[in-house]
């Protein structure tokens, strides 16, 4: 048989069964689409991890005491001077963390409150918009000052934000002058938007704000990005000397942590990939099932092929062409349906990013499950002898 008449009569046997066919598609139709939106998540979620990210230096390393290490011996502010004097270290920097209530007159809102040094203010690139960022001088000279994050200000003082300069707000019961409003910036990076967040010196953190739990983390910016993991090195070895322990400390560059953010949003989306490829899975048994009833009604068609001449290698020709543009038509409406749901999931508020890897995946994915869920039916077909056949009553 030639294929024109082989395809002529898959397309003449579609047509007269489309309702059972359609039917069959759906399978097929339900898991390209998930495919698409699932890798158009995954896109999306890299997409977002490396937005957050990029405002981070790829030259800065975060140092955190482990949990486990409980010791004496730790990294204190009276270190950062030593560790700027490693070769391979440019500047150097501490942060605590605490959470608090600030108020200005009748308005209060729960914040990030950060105690940093002022070298926090190169190493993570803030941006100032209004005012100036605190300096090492006012932790000294136990200076009460505070610069707010830009929505944590818009809040506060409306939305003239400049306003807030030279105003006191109150910070667990104390009052604090507004000497800096940061740049809007959005995620930085950290898990947190420093937006949200309010910066008072590192000292008067220790004073007044930090409770128990509070850990005092370090950051340290590379003398330039191919230095990052011989300052690393360096860094070790010193709080080794200084702890005698090994692993009193994690130290991790920001390289890394947006490899092991990426990392995690591609596991999830392969987890997704997965979840859908059993949609895909239950279509192809859907497919299988329609050849094999095929099969059965079309036993004495198969049987005049046979006996005019077809070869066996013509029929599994037939059937598995079948599967295939059944599968192939459901995988394109599947592609059809993914520019029409990928708007509407956008609009519900979670980021999904339409991409040709997505489509050719699905595609490919429904065009693999025609073809595996057809053999079977193919090769049964192929081996019905053409009496037999012939003489089927059905």
């Amino acid at each position: 048989m030639k294929t024109i008449e082989i395809l002529r009569s898959i397309f003449l046997n579609i047509r007269a069964n489309k309702i059972r066919v359609f039917l069959t598609m759906l399978g097929v139709i339900i898991g390209t689409l998930t495919i698409i939106i699932v890798v158009g998540i995954g896109k999306g979620g890299e997409q977002t991890v490396q937005e957050q990210f990029k405002k981070l230096s790829a030259q800065t390393v975060n140092i955190m005491k482990s949990r486990e290490y409980n010791k004496t011996e730790q990294l204190k502010l009276e270190d950062l001077p030593k560790l700027e004097e490693l070769e391979h270290v440019e500047r150097a920097g501490a942060v605590i963390r605490a959470s608090a209530d600030i108020s200005y007159g009748s308005v209060t809102e729960s914040a990030s409150v950060q105690g940093q040094s002022a070298s926090i203010q190169d190493i993570n690139n803030i941006n100032v918009l209004y005012g100036n960022f605190i300096t090492d001088e006012d932790g000294v000279k136990r200076k009460k000052v505070i610069v707010l994050g830009y929505s944590l200000a818009e809040l506060l003082f409306g939305e003239d934000v400049s306003q807030a300069l030279d105003q006191k707000v109150s910070v667990k019961g104390r009052k604090y002058q507004v000497v800096g409003i940061l740049n809007q910036e959005g995620d930085s990076g950290t898990g947190e938007s420093v937006d949200d967040s309010a910066i008072v010196p590192i000292k008067i953190a220790e004073s007044y704000l930090s409770g128990r739990g509070s850990m005092l983390a370090f950051v340290v910016k590379a003398s330039d990005i191919d230095s990052v993991d011989l300052a690393i090195t360096e860094l070790t070895q010193y709080i080794l000397e200084l702890t005698e322990t090994e692993g009193a400390y994690n130290i991790m560059d920001a390289g890394s942590r947006l490899t092991t953010a990426l990392e995690s949003a591609s596991t999830m989306a392969n987890l997704l990939i997965g979840v859908a490829a059993v949609v895909l899975v239950v279509g192809g048994i859907g497919i299988m099932n329609v050849l094999l009833v095929s099969v059965r009604e079309r036993t004495r068609e198969i049987g005049i092929l046979k006996s005019i001449g077809s070869k066996r290698q013509d029929i599994i020709k037939e059937f598995l062409l079948e599967a295939v543009i059944i599968s192939l038509i459901g995988g394109l409406i599947g592609v059809v349906l993914s520019f029409i749901t990928i708007p509407i999931v956008l609009y519900l508020g979670l980021l999904v990013v339409q991409s040709i890897e997505g489509i050719l995946l699905g595609l490919l994915f429904s065009v693999a499950t025609g073809v595996f869920f057809g053999v079977y039916p193919a090769i049964k077909a192929s081996k019905l002898k053409p009496i037999d056949a012939l003489n089927y009553e059905g």
